[in-house]
């Protein structure tokens, strides 16, 4: 009674292979790391990862072997995702953007055999290898010509050893629950944690991205991740651009707005992936020059929330429309996508972006509550905020090398679900709303404040550029909010003028104490913003008692 269908892995190089049978002539566009701009077709990115595939052999790679990179988005990095994975090896990603020290801990707790990197990474790479324990091939993702002299041991040439490897590979038949690729997490304590996908969860996870009522994808779109192919799989884009075959553009190492906005409009980009500090340069760049976009129709916007002065640009100013996402690396990433419902079509523009305001609805294949401090479930009335958990086939479960989740709460009927960090509401519609970070919400009084909220007031503000909200002591109330600006150039807003401007827009008990005036803001490697940082810095400031 079991089979009556065909028994199919779910494997990453399905996606290839497919792209190269129905949609080969479809081209994939880099703008190389050395300059020049490559252009090629999905049927030669699939024949180039299988030559791939050929040269990790003749290198003594094995199946389950851990495969290293420090690289932008390029189309040789697309065929070591194929190349590596498809053929049972694992592909790391590993952010550049992290001081040494956490790449080589990172390179050395996945037990990477080799590393491949850009040519941009030739500084970090040379004061690396001193520090990795089993990396026994380096490899530079480029031509001879670039070879140049370098203190890297064993260092081999991307082009060379694909250009001695045989062009004939049969992808391997494997179960769909091997493992893939590996992502490791930009916590702010502790040391970095590895998530591990499974061909299985890659191709589920792109089927669901792929969703009109995610974002969107077909073979008519031209497909711009500005989000890097280190962090968190560029969201998964890669693989979900070769399920659908739509074109790809891959920017190099030029995420600048004026880089940007050249690409956009010489490719004729219709979507594009980033987080919100991304896009604050692009905006920017637009306004200066007085650009508009010609063919860009959507953005997806992630990785924090999405200001609504942001949202309210892209969609008012550029007519673009602004996919307000939601996830995390233990997600793979997608979680939530704040799409409209066909009965808020008849909403006026105002009240359809105050639910995209929101990071929205739950895809296929996740599941998601909002419990109290006693893990109690919490009602969907769009009031009522607490812990956000979230579960399903695609979430992680443990880390690697077994570092047991144990903060992995298990419900009445015995399901585990993944504490996600987050206070949020949930509305009737089942749009969730992310309020604060648990350790990042103000308790003022024995109530709660969202930072967030206070930031996207402030950003609102148009001399105002970026924001961030922290609770410092208060000897009556024991934590209020502290707002640290960073004005746009040439802005002269002050102190008494910023607070004034939060009046009627949020409760008066909301308002923050003070403000202090910076010239730029912390963030991750990633492009959040690094409150634990701001909170160590100010910990000892005295606000204004009145």
């Amino acid at each position: 009674m079991n089979a009556h269908m065909m028994d199919v892995p779910l494997l990453i190089s399905s996606l290839i292979k497919f792209a190269d049978r129905y949609h080969g002539n479809t081209e994939i566009v880099t703008r190389t790391v050395e300059g020049p701009i490559h252009r090629y077709t999905y049927s030669e990115a699939h024949r180039r990862s299988k030559t791939l595939a050929n040269a990790l052999a003749n290198l003594g790679v094995k199946k389950g072997d851990r495969i290293a990179t420090l690289a932008w988005n390029t189309h040789r990095h697309l065929e070591i995702y194929y190349g590596v994975s498809g053929s049972g090896v694992i592909c790391h990603t590993v952010n550049p953007r992290l001081f040494l020290e956490q790449i080589a801990y990172i390179i050395n707790h996945a037990g990477d055999c080799c590393l491949f990197f850009d040519l941009t990474f030739s500084p970090i790479v040379e004061k690396l290898a001193p520090l990795l324990q089993h990396v026994n091939h380096y490899i530079l993702m480029s031509d001879k010509s670039n070879l140049q002299k370098s203190n890297v041991p064993n260092l081999l040439c991307y082009e060379e050893i694909l250009s001695q490897a045989s062009t004939e590979f049969a992808w391997p038949d494997l179960d769909e629950k091997t493992d893939s690729s590996l992502c490791y997490t930009s916590g702010t304590t502790g040391n970095p944690k590895g998530v591990m996908y499974q061909h299985r969860t890659t191709i589920l996870h792109s089927y669901a991205a792929a969703m009109p009522d995610a974002l969107n994808l077909s073979a008519r779109d031209v497909i711009l991740p500005v989000v890097p192919m280190f962090h968190a799989n560029a969201w998964g884009l890669p693989y979900a651009a070769a399920l659908t075959g739509a074109k790809l553009v891959l920017p190099g190492a030029g995420m600048d707005g004026a880089s940007l906005f050249e690409l956009f409009e010489k490719e004729k980009v219709t979507l594009s992936a980033g987080v919100p500090t991304i896009w604050m340069g692009l905006v920017s760049h637009l306004k200066d020059k007085n650009l508009k976009f010609s063919t860009l129709k959507r953005t997806v916007i992630g990785g924090s929330a999405v200001p609504p002065a942001m949202t309210r640009s892209f969609e008012k100013d550029y007519n673009v429309e602004v996919i307000h996402a939601w996830g995390m690396t233990e997600m793979s990433p997608l979680g939530t996508v704040s799409s409209l419902k066909n009965k808020h079509l008849s909403l006026d523009r105002e009240e359809q972006l105050a639910i995209k305001d929101k990071q929205g609805r739950a895809i296929f294949g996740v599941d998601l509550k909002i419990v109290d401090d006693n893990g109690v479930e919490l009602p969907w009335d769009g009031k009522a905020f607490g812990e956000l958990l979230v579960r399903g086939p695609w979430i992680l479960n443990n880390y690697f090398r077994n570092e047991k989740n144990d903060s992995l709460r298990k419900d009445s009927d015995g399901l585990d679900w993944f504490p996600t960090g987050d206070v949020a509401t949930i509305d009737p519609e089942g749009f969730m709303q992310i309020t604060d970070r648990a350790k990042d919400v103000i308790k003022t009084g024995g109530e709660w404040i969202s930072s967030i909220d206070l930031e996207n007031t402030a950003v609102s503000h148009p001399d105002v550029i970026e924001a961030a909200v922290i609770a410092v002591y208060h000897p009556k109330w024991d934590e209020r909010p502290l707002l640290i600006a960073v004005k746009k150039q040439g802005a002269t807003v002050s102190k008494k003028e910023l607070i004034e401007f939060f009046k009627d827009k949020v409760a008066k008990w909301w308002i923050p104490d003070d403000v202090v005036f910076v010239n730029e803001l912390p963030h991750t490697a990633t492009g959040k913003l690094q409150k634990n940082k701001l909170r160590e810095e100010y910990a000892n400031y005295k606000l204004p008692i009145s």
